[in-house]
């Protein structure tokens, strides 16, 4: 199995992971993208259930308990990862308490990871463009802040890069009605009037400035034009990786 390690300067009782295609049982489609079998961790995208069992039991060797797997929505909805309801749906958690794992599954979506100075509060969201316009990073900071969280950090995961990501106007519209300077991370699609190319990076790094969060890391890897990530604007069908945080 391979995996990628933020590169964030959280204190040392902070685990965090964010898992590659390579390295399990799934076959193509949802394959490591050089005729090995692939690590997919999603049950929702046709993939057989049992291998995405044994996907998940494998990643669960690495975790002191079982991830708060959600059913993502592209809401803004944060749940506690220790306290989870009955068929969870929300697309960001987090935890104060030891050993509980938030996770947030991707395959272009943006995925953050968030933990305090102090150690004792994490978090994770999905970052959708819907996701992103909607607040659901502000919310989960205000919901990590309501647990005493001071000094966040944040670390962004791979998603779909600058050079690949197309938009039309209408996204466009919805985070420049918000912050004119999200105007700043679009680009005119050359020979596509009315499109655009959005970079969600720095729409995330904007937006959590704007609520006080500004030691954020990441932001460098693209899902589309890097294999070793699934992809669903690549692809279509294909798998999800998880990216994962937790308090030791």
């Amino acid at each position: 199995m391979e995996l990628l390690l933020p590169d964030w300067t959280a204190p040392a009782n902070i685990g965090a992971l964010t898992t590659l295609r390579a390295g399990g049982f799934s076959p193509a489609p949802y394959d490591d993208g050089q005729g090995g079998p692939g690590l997919n961790l999603g049950l929702h995208v046709e993939d057989d259930a049992a291998l995405v069992a044994r996907n998940r039991a494998l990643l669960g060797r690495l975790l002191p308990s079982e991830p708060a797997w959600l059913t993502q929505v592209h809401g803004v909805t944060v749940l506690d990862a220790a306290a989870l309801p009955d068929q969870p749906t929300a697309d960001a958690c987090i935890s104060s308490t030891p050993g509980a794992v938030c996770v947030m599954m991707t395959a272009d979506c943006l995925p953050v990871l968030f933990c305090d100075r102090a150690g004792s509060v994490v978090g994770a969201a999905h970052a959708g463009w819907r996701g992103l316009a909607a607040g659901v990073l502000e919310q989960t900071v205000a919901a990590m802040r309501a647990r005493g969280a001071q000094e966040i950090m944040a670390w962004l995961g791979p998603a779909i890069g600058p050079g690949h990501f197309e938009v039309g106007g209408e996204v466009r519209q919805a985070f420049v009605a918000q912050q004119a300077a999200a105007a700043a991370a679009f680009r005119d699609y050359p020979g596509r009037p009315g499109k655009y190319l959005a970079d969600i990076y720095q729409l995330a790094r904007q937006r959590l400035a704007a609520v006080g969060v500004t030691e954020v890391s990441g932001g460098g890897l693209c899902t589309v034009a890097d294999t070793r990530f699934y992809s669903y604007r690549r692809d279509k069908t294909t798998g999800r990786m998880a990216s994962l945080v937790w308090l030791k």
